[in-house]
């Protein structure tokens, strides 16, 4: 038998790429003769994220419909036709069994080219409120992987299959607190908030540390990833007293030591992180951004918070983190409720769930 071909298609934010490589490594994990092409959006993240991880990707000049009425949507038809038309050639050349979307713009154009050329495709949906793309994909995918219950509100039932969200392999390892402190120059006698703003950082979270930062407790430390376009105004305004034990970064690769190092997170509410944070069992406040479609952002973290599995603190009060946060760390009890709720949301197989389903469609065809 020759060996599967799977082309897996989406990108744009971290929430996406690395979720779409955990699949595409557990594929080969069972199937190490695979053969994998990643198509993603030009000039985006994946198009550096991919080939650090060993997979070869393509480019589609596709880009977002802005909301907003704005110029930048005049080219928008155009990118897509040409997305389309170049989805079609690598779809010919590369000649996939089966096709994997994990969302973002350039899923759109290359599942609707697979479909129309009788290849199966399979969705990876992670939020709780799908985006628009998706749901139009939704009625071609041949099976739909999803990490929330009653999802059949937006997808037809029998397609449905709850695997949750895959989560990248490198933040299980088994990293003690001892050991993350260490690797951050922190003090072990203090507690530490990790603060994280997806993959290219928040402004709005941004901010609302920097404005508060002197209310930083003595006895706390943070760990806070500002995204690269807000490192050097952040690292400018923050005050020289707290450089010993307020570590600022742009990007953060070691993430499986930021989360060991961490008594509690403030993050974003992607669903990527969502499911990270629900296997570590971090105790987290969320602050969802308001910038996304469908306010999904809202929706997932109301989820847990419905739960006591989360503290949820909305974008416009972002002043308040600091005190929240730090008002969470004096209350044991509460971090500990918070970390055993958040980790009934964890479905650690994920990955290998998908990668599962993928194969048997390649097979199938």
């Amino acid at each position: 038998m020759s060996p599967i071909k799977v082309i897996v298609s989406g990108g744009g934010t971290g929430g996406h790429i690395f979720p779409a490589i955990s699949i595409a490594n557990a594929v080969k994990a069972i199937q190490p003769d695979a053969q994998i092409l990643f198509v993603g959006a030009q000039g985006k993240m994946e198009m550096e994220k991919v080939p650090a991880a060993g997979y070869e990707i393509v480019g589609l000049p596709v880009a977002g419909f802005h909301r907003k009425l704005t110029i930048k949507n005049l080219a928008f038809p155009f990118k897509l036709m040409k997305s389309l038309l170049k989805a079609r050639r690598v779809i010919k050349q590369f000649k996939p069994d089966v096709a994997v979307g994990v969302g973002g713009y350039a899923s759109g154009p290359v599942l609707r080219i697979a479909s129309q050329s009788g290849v199966p495709s399979l969705l990876q949906e992670q939020n709780s409120f799908p985006g628009v793309t998706n749901r139009i994909l939704a009625k071609k995918a041949s099976k739909i992987c999803v990490a929330y219950d009653k999802m059949d509100r937006f997808f037809a039932k029998e397609k449905i299959l709850l695997t949750g969200n895959p989560v990248r392999s490198d933040l299980l390892n088994d990293t003690s607190r001892e050991e993350a402190i260490r690797f951050w120059s922190l003090d072990p006698q203090k507690k530490t908030i990790l603060v994280i703003g997806g993959s290219l950082g928040a402004r709005s979270i941004n901010n609302g540390i920097i404005d508060t930062i002197k209310e930083l407790p003595d006895d706390i430390q943070m760990i806070w990833q500002t995204g690269k376009f807000y490192i050097e105004e952040m690292k400018a305004k923050l005050p020289e007293e707290l450089m010993d034990r307020v570590i600022v970064t742009d990007f953060i690769s070691r993430m499986d030591m930021a989360f060991s190092a961490a008594d509690l997170v403030v993050s974003r509410a992607g669903a990527s992180s969502i499911s990270e944070l629900a296997i570590l069992g971090k105790p987290t406040v969320f602050v969802p951004s308001p910038n996304v479609s469908e306010d999904h952002q809202t929706k997932n973290a109301m989820a847990l918070v419905e739960k006591k599995a989360a503290v949820l603190v909305k974008d416009a009060n972002v002043n308040c983190l600091i005190k929240e946060a730090t008002g969470l760390l004096e209350h044991d009890d509460q971090l500990k409720e918070l970390a055993k709720n958040i980790q009934l949301f964890a479905k650690p197989d994920a990955a290998s769930d998908i990668a599962i389903e993928v194969i048997k469609l390649a097979q199938k065809k």
